[in-house]
């Protein structure tokens, strides 16, 4: 990822996109630019985590090269990558659009007997996530740095026609929503700019109003007021996410659920619309200009909802306008100054919670990690349910985001299904969160327990570099059968997650010693993320041969307690013998005098 063509100087988002280190190790440049888009596009944090669930390595992917699950959210994302280092093409090449139709045959429809390994847990999982009606949306995208043209357009829509046809015909009674897209230069540079919390819907609105006020900071102006629904409605309508650009999160979706939020929004509006205001926050949105035309009438240049995404996506996605009774409370805010637009949209997202890990942000527990983190670990950035806003321009190499943390624990200290399926209860749940994040967790002990997680996600990845080495003939495929065994494990989605607590229950054995407390495990010394993930290494590397013995939990999708308990029991047999017949191991010996319990 170090050349670049001509034509790709200053475009922000290429500069960034090849200065990004992290990124450089998924070898070549189409897989790592699709990272980056579903990075800009979903504002993901943990993008290791991501990309060790959803890249398709190996030669046979059935020109796939991602599929992204996003239960919590209801979305896949099925993509192709192309990155071109010549600076004299234009456009992308139609026939790379087009493989996506085999892409899609291969995971929706055919026989799972025939599916090549590197890809068939992936159908697996998603064929059941479809199945259990938990993805309301799929966007098949073609991702490349070049323009968009009308050729790949015309290759995508029948792409989008044979998905539709596929997944309706395969899936009758599931209404889910298809969309194929071409990622190119053009929508990338828009989403990038997005990250600077620009206003791109920039028409003027006028808007009857019942009344209001204005008021008036140092830096601001602000109208308060209220607007229908039905108005909010055809703004989602026209404009769809545009209508967020500077917020920090878009329409998250509706699913039938009682615990969903966006359903409930739903539900009142179309069901109570008299009560809708009195039940529902608010929204709050920057706009360019304010002008009051009279007692009843508001003019506004620009529009951006930085808090109020849900509202709004739940009233502008319902099959109809709502009632013109279902008004909603809104303050319209002018402000020239972009450190107090940052202020403004970070202290909306702060207030209104909008991610499940939100809810947690001041809690005490996550208070004093935080505090734990900077006065131990200065070097190490851990926002305890906060979110970064400037993540995705400049990503920490020392990040520890707090949904994959908790991700972690959980599998550390309770149950892999839990952390593999339903990572958004962690935090929604009061009895399951306080297991593993209450007094006895300290910074020491999310540090030991994510570079578990680390560990076998880099193990993962080195495998897949040493069998895929672009351009280096000589180490391409090099992989010896063991290790091609592990890259095998290690690519259905839940592993690492089931290894982790396959390693966790057996580390009385693996140290030698009973761990009365494993809430106290730590690394006695550790400045830096990757001196705790190299600790781990050698450890996860000697147990990864007895991977068979976990198989048996990942056939169902890792679903089966039964079926983990006995997988788990099986593996720590394997590790007691092989600690029984070569005591006091050198890996292990020297990982027991680096750790304190």
């Amino acid at each position: 990822m170090t050349e670049v063509g001509n034509y790709d100087k200053n475009i922000p988002f290429i500069d960034a996109f090849l200065t990004r280190e992290d990124l450089k190790k998924y070898g070549n440049k189409g897989n790592a630019l699709i990272l980056y888009a579903l990075q800009l596009k979903y504002k993901l944090e943990d993008l290791d985590s991501v990309a060790a669930d959803s890249l398709i390595d190996g030669p046979n992917d059935k020109k796939c090269d991602l599929v992204y699950i996003d239960r919590d959210s209801g979305e896949v994302v099925i993509a192709q990558g192309y990155y071109s280092d010549n600076p004299s093409r234009k456009e992308a090449k139609a026939n790379k659009a087009s493989d996506l139709n085999t892409a899609i045959g291969w995971l929706i429809t055919r026989d799972i007997s025939e599916v090549p390994s590197n890809i068939k847990s992936t159908a697996i999982a998603l064929r059941e996530a479809i199945e259990s009606k938990e993805i309301r949306s799929i966007k098949i995208w073609f991702v490349h740095n070049l323009e968009e043209s009308q050729n790949v357009l015309d290759e995508l829509k029948t792409v989008e026609n044979t998905a539709k046809h596929v997944i309706s015909s395969k899936y009758p009674k599931i209404d889910i929503e298809i969309e194929a897209s071409e990622i190119g230069r053009n929508t990338l540079e828009d989403w990038y700019e997005d990250l600077e919390y620009k206003i791109l819907v920039t028409e003027s609105f006028e808007i009857e109003v019942p009344g209001g006020y204005p008021i008036h900071g140092e830096e601001w102006s602000a109208f308060v007021t209220t607007v229908s629904a039905k108005w909010l409605h055809s703004l989602y309508q026209k404009y769809k996410e545009k209508l967020f650009s500077a917020n920090v999160r878009d329409f998250l979706g509706v699913r039938n659920s009682d615990r969903n939020i966006n359903f409930g929004i739903k539900n009142t509006a179309e069901k109570n619309p008299d009560n809708f205001w009195v039940y529902n926050n608010g929204i709050t949105a920057l706009v360019n200009n304010i002008d009051i035309l009279g007692d009843k009438k508001l003019k506004i240049d620009g529009l951006s909802i930085v808090n109020g995404a849900q509202t709004t996506g739940a009233i502008g996605t319902l099959s109809s306008p709502p009632s013109e009774k279902a008004r909603v409370p809104i303050r319209f805010v002018m402000c020239n100054n972009a450190s107090t637009v940052e202020d403004i949209i970070k202290y909306n997202n702060t207030q209104n919670k909008i991610e499940a890990s939100d809810f947690r942000s001041n809690d005490s527990i996550q208070q004093r990690l935080r505090n734990e983190f900077r006065a131990k670990f200065p070097n190490i950035k851990y926002y305890g349910a906060r979110r970064g806003h400037n993540i995705i321009r400049r990503t920490p190499p020392d990040l520890i985001p707090s949904e994959s943390a908790a991700q972690a624990l959980v599998a550390f200290h309770i149950d892999p299904i839990i952390a593999y399926h339903e990572k958004t209860k962690i935090w929604i749940d009061n009895k399951l969160y306080s297991k593993v994040f209450n007094e006895n967790t300290s910074a020491e002990h999310i540090v030991f327990v994510y570079s578990l997680l680390k560990s076998i996600e880099r193990i993962k990845i080195d495998l897949v570099n040493k069998k895929d080495s672009e351009g280096d003939e000589e180490n391409k495929n090099k992989l010896s059968d063991a290790e091609s065994n592990y890259l095998t494990f290690l690519r259905n989605r839940g592993a690492k997650f089931l290894l982790l607590t396959a390693i966790a229950e057996c580390l009385e054995t693996i140290i030698g010693e009973k761990i009365p407390n494993s809430f106290r495990l730590g690394f006695k010394k550790v400045e830096y993320l990757d001196e705790a993930i190299n600790s781990w290494l050698p450890i996860v590397r000697s147990v990864l041969p007895f991977h068979r013995q976990l198989s048996e939990a990942l056939k169902d999708g890792l679903k089966s307690k039964e079926n983990v308990k006995r997988s788990i029991t099986n593996f720590c047999s394997m590790v007691e013998s092989m600690c029984y017949a070569t005591p006091n191991l050198p890996s292990f010996k020297e990982f027991r005098e680096k750790i304190v319990y």
